[in-house]
């Protein structure tokens, strides 16, 4: 059985979390190197919305290391991480939740130049927030009339598996809509396709 008061502090305390928090900017990120494990724990600290157990980093030292190694992101500049670095790191790790390395890859493309990244990230940081606002208001909408006291626990528990349900399934369907809008990224009958050949 579902704690009805329990879940819905949680969800005000989540949802109060997420209006407060924000990605930092291109210009707040570190302009100078750093070695990893400053990376790390400045990471913990941006990406402090992520699930984790208590005793688990935010990105592991295997982690970045192979990411570099892939190519996924530039090598550090002599075991120094530098704000390019640090912006791929944000992203990557907060895209991981749901997609693939490979479905990350082309939409954070490696081999790209300080500006582009620049770029890419602060288009990144404007859809997170603009998605933040949108996905709370959603939630809230949705879980007001689950969430509403109540003596009938077998409701309660109805309710909440529902709103459970409701909340997989949107992420479902947001993973399929993106793996298709990534798979026309490379659609012979594209329209940028379509007009070359014209």
């Amino acid at each position: 059985m579902y704690d009805n008061e329990l879940i819905s502090g949680k969800l005000r305390r989540w949802s109060n979390y997420l209006h407060k928090h924000n990605l930092p900017e291109w210009e707040q990120l570190p302009d100078f190197g750093l070695y990893m494990d400053q990376v790390q724990t400045l990471l913990a600290q941006y990406l402090s919305f992520l699930p984790q157990d208590s005793d688990e980093q935010v990105i592991t030292t295997s982690a970045i290391n192979n990411y570099v190694r892939t190519g996924i992101m530039p090598p550090p500049n002599r075991k120094k991480y530098e704000r390019i670095h640090i912006a791929y790191l944000i992203m990557i790790c907060s895209l991981k939740q749901s997609l693939s390395m490979s479905e990350i890859q082309k939409i954070i493309p490696s081999g790209l130049s300080e500006d582009e990244i620049r770029s890419a990230y602060t288009d990144f940081v404007r859809q997170y927030t603009d998605s933040v606002n949108f996905f709370v208001a959603l939630v809230e909408e949705v879980a007001k009339d689950t969430f509403q006291d109540t003596d009938a626990v077998c409701d309660v528990d109805a309710g909440i598996q529902s709103f459970v349900l409701l909340t997989a399934v949107i992420a479902n369907f947001s993973k399929l809509l993106t793996t298709k809008l990534l798979a026309l990224q490379n659609c012979p009958f594209s329209a940028a396709a379509v007009a070359d050949k014209e």
